[in-house]
């Protein structure tokens, strides 16, 4: 995005966990902010906000004016927050229209938030394991919830606008996003046991660090369209990272070593990419993995 300092992105989400800490950050950095929210809280730091549904083609429209950039947030965050249509049609149907409208508009950087569920482990209403550990952007997807599928849905709708309108489209994969409060609530159930983190092998991103992602994704320049997994490059969790695979997917081929608390996904895609590297850590003194059940 060339002229950062004069430019002006359209946060669609803005009222959302990321979506507030991507226009701190924006503003901190002297980039103007359109908001497009749902519902207006009244405490936006924007200095333009509008109110409407990111599936309406006219309310994007509107917020799109004197926009060189887009960070696409809003969507429903899981499964638990609608039926199944209004989960997957409401997400993709979102995600469709910002890009349309956006590429319309002549807008070529977009950034639209993916999700470490797109694998199908967090939503499914079995246990399932990855194919292999670490896992990176080519391990086989086992979906079975209509928030995964939205997601792939919604990178499917990226990579095909990207080709549609000329567009540099970054899908984030965002894992487990926390401040410090969810940070705190996921920490302890997992000490008191670490089933609550299996199923997104214990990852964790710092609501900063995704707005920074956020940041780079529409800043550096990248070719076409790129789907990269973000995450801290350690688990929410004080066990050793091996441990933890062998105790809970155990049926996942260990492709390498992991040392320590590394979280058992390769991140380098993300920074070779983007040049991202989360910053905002937990620190943890390793302690022995508590004899809790088997994930079956």
């Amino acid at each position: 995005m060339s002229g950062m300092a004069s430019a002006r992105v359209l946060v669609a989400g803005a009222a959302g966990l990321i979506g507030r800490a991507v226009t701190d950050n924006l503003l901190a950095r002297g980039v103007a902010v359109t908001a497009l929210v749902l519902h207006d809280p009244g405490d936006l730091a924007a200095d333009r906000v509008v109110v409407g549904d990111a599936g309406d083609p006219d309310v994007v429209s509107t917020g799109l004016a004197d926009v060189e950039a887009v960070v696409h947030l809003a969507a429903m965050p899981s499964p638990n927050h609608g039926t199944a249509l209004e989960v997957f049609a409401g997400n993709t149907q979102a995600t469709f229209v910002v890009l349309e409208e956006a590429g319309k508009a002549g807008v070529r950087r977009a950034v639209i938030a993916s999700s470490y569920s797109i694998l199908g482990l967090p939503w499914s209403p079995r246990t399932l394991h990855p194919a292999y550990l670490p896992l990176d952007e080519q391990l086989p997807l086992q979906i079975e919830d209509p928030y995964g599928l939205s997601k792939l849905v919604d990178e499917k709708t990226a990579e095909m606008m990207s080709r549609r309108h000329g567009m540099d489209i970054v899908a984030l994969r965002f894992p487990f996003v926390s401040n410090e409060q969810r940070r705190h609530d996921r920490l302890q159930a997992t000490i008191a046991d670490p089933v609550a983190g299996a199923a997104e092998v214990w990852s964790y991103l710092d609501v900063r660090d995704a707005a920074e992602a956020c940041r780079l994704a529409i800043t550096v320049p990248v070719p076409g369209y790129q789907a990269v997994f973000v995450a801290a490059p350690q688990t929410l969790a004080p066990f050793l990272t091996e441990e933890l695979v062998a105790a809970y997917h155990p049926q996942s081929e260990l492709r390498r070593r992991i040392p320590g608390r590394d979280v058992p996904i390769d991140l380098g895609a993300a920074e070779k990419l983007l040049g991202f590297r989360a910053q905002h850590l937990v620190e943890l003194d390793v302690r022995p993995l508590p004899d809790t059940r088997l994930y079956a």
